[in-house]
């Protein structure tokens, strides 16, 4: 498969590489990454030919972002499509020596609140620019709407309502100004992509977790209901944050946690079908998401510029029919589940 072929995302004019570039590792996610190996990483993943970068102000509470624009600021424009999100507000944290990093392992120290009115999402989207030191942004996502982050289903009831009342309206100025070409939204849980479908015109789901090789109830329903709209996806954790690159072993993570026993052992499975077909995990992991006609990009990351050359390597790859269809026949897979 070939990284750099173009694929148009959903109701956009928006063709992205197919394999892009995921930001959340170099917000210091799993591990502090210096700004040299930063820098280093992001001109591998342009070395390699991958046009399409995805970030967050979330990624390091602002830590991504900046490095993004360094490595991009002095590109030429049009030849790269670049998505950030909003969600969440910042402000700066006067009391830094006992600041709480909290999910990163570093990145900066900032406070944030989340805000989906309209005057948060405007807020957003400028601290943004600033930010990636860049005149404007092509793909704009919300971020994080679910009960993952909100614990309760009155608050993501409240949000989406804020959201519809505010953010949204918003969001559709920036898109009919010409300051954005695509509004999308940030999904880790299924059943959200229909709460948005029924409130508001969305152009594309980044599909954090629930499509993977590893899970893909989202086919039962949600990704027909968005096919039928011309909804697309770009698959944001095609290794299921990291099991699906690592393999079955001790300390592989799964859905940002330790993997458990259940998922180590469908893994290691998985790994015993790779064995025979000589097809390497990550190459599978990677390919699948965009057997189905609306995925348009993976965008995996990256922290070392070896993980760039080892992701377009396993993109690469060439995998057999038989492959896939072993999966399925040993029920790991389902029958109805697109392949390339």
């Amino acid at each position: 498969m070939d990284p750099v072929v173009r694929r148009r995302l959903g109701r956009t004019d928006v063709e992205v590489t197919q394999l892009g570039f995921g930001g959340a590792g170099l917000g210091d996610l799993f591990d502090v990454v210096e700004d040299d190996d930063a820098s280093a990483t992001l001109r591998a993943a342009w070395g390699a030919g991958v046009r399409y970068y995805d970030t967050s102000p979330w990624y390091g509470r602002g830590q991504s972002e900046h490095r993004f624009g360094r490595a991009l600021y002095r590109r030429p424009r049009a030849d790269y499509v670049l998505s950030t999100k909003v969600g969440r507000v910042f402000r700066a944290c006067h009391d830094a020596e006992n600041f709480d990093h909290g999910f990163w392992r570093g990145g900066l120290k900032f406070q944030h609140r989340f805000d989906y009115s309209y005057d948060g999402v405007m807020r957003s989207f400028e601290d943004s620019l600033q930010r990636l030191g860049l005149p404007r942004i092509d793909l704009l996502l919300i971020h994080d709407l679910d009960i993952g982050y909100h614990a309760t289903e009155a608050k993501v009831t409240a949000y989406l309502t804020e959201l519809h009342n505010g953010g949204f309206r918003a969001l559709e100025e920036l898109k009919q100004s010409g300051l954005i070409r695509g509004i999308g939204a940030g999904i880790n849980e299924t059943g959200m992509m229909p709460r948005f479908l029924d409130l508001m015109e969305i152009d594309f789901f980044l599909v954090a977790m629930p499509y993977t090789l590893l899970d893909t109830d989202v086919l039962d329903s949600e990704f027909s209901r968005c096919a039928a709209r011309g909804v697309g996806f770009v698959v944001g954790a095609p290794f299921a944050s990291g099991v699906l690159a690592t393999g079955a072993v001790s300390g592989a993570r799964y859905r940002y946690a330790d993997a458990p026993a259940e998922i180590l052992a469908k893994v290691k499975r998985i790994e015993a079908v790779c064995a025979r077909h000589e097809v390497p995990l990550a190459a599978a992991a990677l390919q699948f998401p965009l057997g189905h006609p609306s995925v348009a990009a993976v965008i995996p990351g990256a922290l070392l510029p070896e993980h760039v050359e080892r992701n377009v390597t396993a993109f690469r790859h060439a995998i057999p029919a038989e492959f896939w269809a072993e999966l399925k026949q040993e029920g790991l897979l389902r029958a109805d589940a697109p392949v390339p």
